[in-house]
């Protein structure tokens, strides 16, 4: 019982982090939420679009997910219409994914609400915390 309570006094910079990152996606998510997307849809689209068509291989690898997690993220972009998949005129077998033109459109709108957002989150935490956090999220 000791040793359980000696290692509890440690806070848990995991769960700590965890939930940082949680309030920080709903400052995000409450702001993009009228144009009916969330913060982890929107980096999704902006991903897309910077590397289109991407393979879901290759687009999992950028987001640092597994292909099966990236591949049931684009179907709900695809649901949405903001995103197709085709195959690849290389490998029949592989699904390559580019933005729709309502995703186009939802992007090109999203962009300044996500900027101000940005700079939001940055007023609220001062220059000095914005190079912390910055430092804190390179050195992980």
């Amino acid at each position: 019982m000791q040793v359980y309570t000696r290692i509890m006094e440690m806070p848990c910079y995991c769960t700590q982090l965890r939930q940082a990152t949680r309030r920080l996606s709903a400052v995000y998510d409450d702001a993009l939420a009228p144009l009916g997307i969330n913060v982890a849809q929107y980096a999704l689209l902006r991903r897309i679009h910077r590397n289109e068509p991407v393979s879901l291989t290759r687009l999992g690898s950028l987001c640092d997910l597994d292909r099966s997690t990236v591949g049931r993220n684009v179907r709900v972009l695809e649901r949405l219409e903001l995103a197709i998949s085709t195959r690849g005129s290389e490998d029949q077998r592989e699904a390559m994914i580019q933005l729709s033109e309502g995703g186009r459109d939802l992007l090109q709108q999203a962009v300044p609400v996500w900027e101000a957002t940005q700079q939001a989150v940055a007023a609220r935490l001062g220059p000095q915390r914005v190079e912390a956090l910055e430092d804190l999220i390179a050195a992980i």
